[in-house]
């Protein structure tokens, strides 16, 4: 095993400790790894044995349930995630699994985590086995469907949220939400997607379970139909619930429209978290390790280059490069505003949700809607209202 150090006349004496522990941890856990059977050669080398406790924790699930999987954007410990959760299972009839994100990732789009290491940690939520990601919506998805953290393959069913806030029109590019989603869709699981449409002022926490009592017949249903191979194939339902979810006006089929709120980017004083920003003293000390790492980095690059250009005779008549004291360093910040939209169609997503329904919006992998898909969820949603009131 190659031996790897630390030169102290690189790096501050605290950052030079701090790595010596960290390279000190790694050894060992090799050290650990050394003392287990080789692993199968001919297995892909991008693969990931469940976690150690993976099938003792669900030796306790029920395999004759069908499997529910949730996620969202707002992060695990969000209010619309836990009452949903809580609804499915007091019901009793899914075995449900929870993997999402550990902090709020809301508008991380469909961003996925690459050459980092992502952490997984067991949560506790009654009644299911939850695990928080420290990535996106879109990593959760794809390692609870990989085979890598659950010793499940598939789930019968995706469902995203409940997210705070809409996702309607080109909001589902910039949603995690519907990313969690749509990764699900595109790994040919059936997912549904669910939003409520908050409103500052009027919007209070516990709408988070009106709107469950509202879209939970539609899972119910759509479990039922997956299981019935009747469910609408390649797409996946977004549903947005208006902001009183008990005084909705019924479900509409709806189409994305082309709505988002407005951008306002705003110059910022040069502190990085301005009032209002709040932090835990962990995450604080974390970001200025981070932050210490990334100067620490700096100040090695800079020397290094420094060194070089001692024996290089510079040539060039153009202006010399500004030093960093000389650059100009701005800061700003993005908020959406709302605006009003003069489109009336009460098929678009948004226009349905201001008018007080449940707006339902089938996507496909496709940037174009299919008919055939179109109508197959139409078809579907109507025979689903249909079996609910009888």
């Amino acid at each position: 095993m190659t031996s790897t150090s630390v030169k102290n006349n690189l790096l501050p004496p605290g950052l030079v400790s701090n790595l010596q522990q960290v390279l000190l941890s790694r050894k060992v856990g090799e050290g650990d790894q050394s003392k287990e059977p080789a692993a199968d050669s001919t297995q892909p080398s991008s693969s990931i044995a469940p976690p150690a406790d993976a099938d003792s924790v669900d030796a306790d699930v029920d395999s004759s349930k069908p499997i529910v999987l949730v996620t969202n954007g707002d992060g695990i410990d969000a209010p619309g995630l836990t009452c949903l959760v809580e609804a499915l299972v007091s019901q009793g009839l899914y075995s449900v699994h929870v993997c999402a994100p550990q902090s709020d990732k809301s508008v991380s789009g469909h961003s996925v985590t690459l050459r980092e290491t992502v952490t997984v940690n067991s949560a506790e939520i009654n009644g299911a086995i939850a695990y928080e990601v420290s990535g996106t919506p879109a990593d959760c998805v794809s390692l609870a469907l990989s085979g890598a953290l659950f010793s499940w393959s598939k789930p019968l069913l995706v469902i995203s949220g409940i997210n705070r806030g809409s996702s309607c029109g080109h909001h589902k590019f910039y949603s995690g939400v519907v990313a969690g989603a749509r990764e699900a869709m595109i790994c040919g699981v059936p997912s549904l997607s669910v939003s409520l449409h908050w409103k500052k002022d009027e919007s209070e926490e516990s709408h988070f379970k009106d709107a469950v009592a509202v879209c939970l017949p539609l899972i119910n249903a759509a479990v039922r139909d997956i299981e019935k191979g009747v469910f609408p194939k390649n797409c996946s339902l977004n549903i947005e619930i208006p902001t009183l979810p008990l005084s909705n006006k019924g479900f509409k089929l709806t189409k994305q429209s082309t709505w988002r709120s407005t951008p306002n980017w705003q110059a910022v004083s040069t502190n990085r978290y301005p009032a209002g920003h709040f932090m835990s003293n962990q995450q604080s000390l974390g970001i200025q390790l981070a932050q210490l790492g990334r100067d620490a980095s700096a100040a090695g690059a800079a020397r290094r280059l420094a060194t070089q250009k001692k024996n290089v005779e510079i040539e060039s008549t153009g202006a010399a490069r500004k030093t960093e004291s000389q650059r100009v360093k701005k800061f700003f910040r993005l908020e959406f505003l709302d605006k009003e939209q003069n489109d009336m169609d009460e098929e678009l997503d948004f226009r349905a949700v201001e008018s007080g329904f449940v707006s339902i919006t089938p996507l496909s992998p496709s940037p174009i809607i299919e008919l055939e898909i179109h109508t197959a969820a139409s078809d579907w949603i109507s025979s689903a209202l249909l079996q609910q009131e009888q």
